[in-house]
């Protein structure tokens, strides 16, 4: 089961409604419970206005966090397409035989590796990492058969490319894997529930409409938090730019 952080149009819609009940919230707390004094309003504003202040840069610090996750996975994505270039390369250097079987193996695992940044459905991914592991077996054996045959200065260099092809598999996924912990979520929602049960409290009068723009500001802030820090089901996602030209030039060759 997959967390709400993980389907950004349902965190602006949650938030959305959360945070106006919590506006409300705060305004019948005024007006039926304990109604806000005027010699009051002035310690009262700098309480709010502290919260509010403290809101916006949890805000700011939770979308830089999101953002620099999103440049970590597209510096890996061009990272591995690189590495994959230059094994593909590098496979000249062994038999003849043996570099046919290597690039073709290649190919196939390219195209896995495209498979993964594009798929979003999950049984899909789980057949291409199966997939992508076999490959990973197959290629690092396809390599150490012939080196260990001929070892040579030049079939290590093959080696080493392969085993920097396979890390940079690993590294790519890893940084699909780094999110934005659920305690900064969870840090973050409270903060919003309390500004905004603060701006009803403080509110002269009930007004629907009024009360309905801090909750959409932040919610919308939320909508783009989530997007970017969701790697398959948000809008803004990592495309295999260049991984999908490297295939272009792997298979037209």
């Amino acid at each position: 089961m997959h967390p709400i952080k993980d389907f950004p149009l349902l965190v602006f819609v949650f938030s959305l409604l959360v945070l106006w009940l919590s506006a409300n919230l705060g305004a019948f707390f005024c007006q039926k419970i304990r109604p806000l004094r005027e010699e009051e309003r002035e310690d009262f504003g700098v309480v709010r206005g502290t919260t509010l202040t403290l809101l916006g840069l949890l805000i700011g610090f939770t979308f830089s966090m999101a953002i620099s996750r999103y440049d970590q996975r597209k510096d890996d994505e061009a990272r591995e397409a690189n590495a994959i270039g230059t094994e593909y390369s590098r496979a000249d250097l062994l038999p003849a035989a043996a570099a046919a079987r290597v690039r073709g193996l290649m190919r196939e695992y390219l195209d896995q590796r495209i498979s993964f940044y594009e798929t979003r459905d999950e049984r899909e991914l789980e057949r291409v990492s199966a997939s992508t592991t076999q490959l990973q077996t197959e290629l690092w054996t396809a390599v150490r058969n012939p080196t260990d045959a001929r070892p040579t200065a030049l079939t290590g260099l093959v080696v080493s490319g392969m085993n920097d092809m396979l890390n940079s598999q690993e590294y790519a996924e890893a940084a699909w894997l780094n999110r934005i912990p659920v305690e900064a979520w969870c840090l973050l929602a409270l903060i919003a529930v309390g500004s905004n049960l603060l701006i009803g409290y403080g509110a002269r009068e009930k007004n629907r409409l009024l009360f309905l723009v801090l909750p959409l500001a932040v919610s919308i802030s939320f909508f783009l938090v989530a997007d970017i820090d969701s790697p398959r089901r948000g809008l803004i996602s990592v495309e295999p730019q260049n991984l999908l030209s490297l295939s272009h030039v792997m298979h037209g060759q």
